[in-house]
């Protein structure tokens, strides 16, 4: 089956990054890296769901809000050492890649009139 870019550079971000999220230190793995996974997958899940929904912009913005957090928390582990430096720079390189094509997709939805009719449904 073939799946969106974005929607398969997220499913295999997943696949690299859990098996190192959970091997952090047991009180980071719980706190901090708890939050990335759970984060990573919904941001899975909402691309998904984007896909199929009519109206995608909205969902399309929160979840760039989710990659920026996830970006920030990802900093977090390399400052305290918790993730190697190239591990870090694949990773900021990896989420960098799926934030431009999220970023393409929402400007996209914005040019065919999916903020016009957001805005009317809500009025």
């Amino acid at each position: 089956m073939q799946e969106l870019s974005i929607i398969q550079k997220t499913h295999d971000f997943i696949k690299w990054y859990i098996p190192i999220l959970n091997r952090l230190p047991r009180d980071h793995k719980f706190h901090l890296g708890s939050k990335i996974i759970n984060r990573i997958y919904e941001l899975l899940e909402g691309l998904i769901e984007s896909k199929f929904a009519k109206h995608k912009l909205s969902k399309l913005e929160s979840l760039n809000v989710s990659l920026s957090i996830l970006r920030h928390q990802t900093l977090l582990l390399q400052e305290l050492d918790l993730i190697s430096l190239e591990r870090f720079e694949y990773a900021s390189k990896t989420m960098r890649e799926i934030g431009n094509e999220l970023g393409g997709w929402i400007d996209q939805r914005k040019r065919s009139g999916d903020s016009e009719t957001i805005r009317k449904s809500v009025s």
